[in-house]
């Protein structure tokens, strides 16, 4: 197997202000493996909070790339790879989940395109009739007719902005098909978020409204506060203080008005299991957990414990976002907008524009580059990372 990177700059259409910084454009590293002709994709996309700047992104992808060369084919790689479970001689794993979870996402895109199976089969992905299943993905060609592909409305992200453009954007998105829309949070000045979620709500009385102030609040602002939002029909609070302290946030939910989810408070699979049961949602991103067998573990833990289920992003392409697509009808709640939030998404293939994502039937990820034939504006330098073994 082959692997090769591309980096790429991805400029978001307006701002996106949260309570600790406001993102402007991002890179998006993606990873190309190739064998026998075929080629699987994924991304890894640049963030300052979880600290991966492009250089690291690519060192680590690249060294990644050059552990798969020693695969005889993609369906090893896929078993053998990512089985270390987070240690590496017993050492905790140098690679960041970002990495992990872009490099699994080729290996599944290629090994879907090698069997003709799309990816949410491949996982044994439930159908959104309510069909589960646990096979693995050398066990999912024997039932690919029984499941259809995943799709789920997602939310749409509205930044901190002032009270009227916030109205503004709330009509266009209703109008545009979105049912939900995710209000980000955590202005020093409380009462600046709650008018933006009134004016949300009365430029669009029926959408359902999740909040996320990002871990600004704190726990006697959260208690405060609460009441308030839900008054204005506000549907649930992701992370309302800073991370770090997952019992003070599990007892805040356990008297709170409305549903509190847990994000930043839940990286791996320890801290899900931490919380289940405990908070009222857990917010599962690829690039934070490691990948889509990451997040199904997570979402078997979730299972029955009462505590529901949210797929969220970072800002990524279609690609980066196609990779939880393939799980959203697992979701309660959806948020899967990242690539939405850009001037031009370089893949299409998830749709999303009309307030709904959906996988494809095709095989692998089922996404494509836009203008293939041609360099990605933006593209740099090529190199690759791997030889045949």
């Amino acid at each position: 197997m082959k692997a090769t990177l591309r980096t790429v700059r991805l400029t978001l259409a307006e701002p996106l202000r949260i309570s600790r910084s406001t993102t402007t454009a991002r890179d998006a590293v993606w990873l190309t493996i190739e064998h026998d002709g075929l080629r699987g994709h994924g991304e890894a996309v640049t963030s300052v909070y979880y600290g991966l700047d492009t250089g690291t992104l690519r060192q680590r992808l690249s060294a990644s790339g050059r552990e798969l060369s020693r695969f005889p084919d993609p369906e090893s790689a896929l078993r053998e790879w990512p089985a270390r479970e987070g240690k590496r001689d017993g050492q905790p794993d140098p690679r960041p989940p970002a990495v992990t979870a872009a490099v699994e996402a080729a290996l599944l895109d290629l090994c879907g395109k090698r069997s003709g199976a799309p990816v949410f089969r491949l996982l044994g992905s439930e159908s959104p009739r309510g069909a589960r299943s646990t096979r693995s993905a050398r066990d999912a060609p024997r039932d690919r007719s029984a499941r259809s592909a995943p799709s789920a409305p997602t939310a749409r992200t509205i930044g901190i902005v002032p009270a009227p453009h916030a109205a503004a954007r709330a009509r266009a998105l209703v109008a545009a098909g979105f049912a939900l829309i995710k209000v980000k949070a955590g202005t020093p000045d409380p009462e600046d978020d709650l008018d933006r979620v009134r004016a949300i709500r009365s430029a669009a009385p029926g959408v359902r409204l999740l909040l996320d102030p990002n871990g600004a609040w704190t726990a006697d602002r959260t208690r405060h506060l609460l009441p308030r939002y839900a008054e204005l029909g506000v549907e649930a609070v992701e992370q309302p203080i800073a991370p770090g302290d997952p019992e003070t946030l599990a007892r805040l939910a356990e008297r709170s008005p409305l549903p509190l989810i847990a994000d930043e408070d839940a990286v791996g699979l320890e801290d899900v299991r931490r919380l289940a049961g405990r908070v009222h949602g857990v917010n599962v991103k690829l690039a934070k957990c490691g990948g889509p067998r990451a997040a199904l573990r997570m979402a078997e833990v979730l299972a029955g414990s009462g505590t529901g289920l949210m797929l969220g992003c970072l800002t990524a392409s279609t690609l980066g976002l196609a990779p939880a697509v393939h799980l959203a009808d697992r979701a309660r709640w959806a948020d899967l907008d990242g690539h939405l939030l850009l001037t031009d998404d370089p893949w299409t293939g998830i749709g999303g524009e009309d307030g709904v994502v959906r996988a494809s039937e095709l095989p692998g990820l089922g996404v494509r580059e836009r203008g293939a034939d041609t360099p990605a504006v933006g593209a740099r330098e090529t190199r690759g990372t791997g030889g045949r073994p």
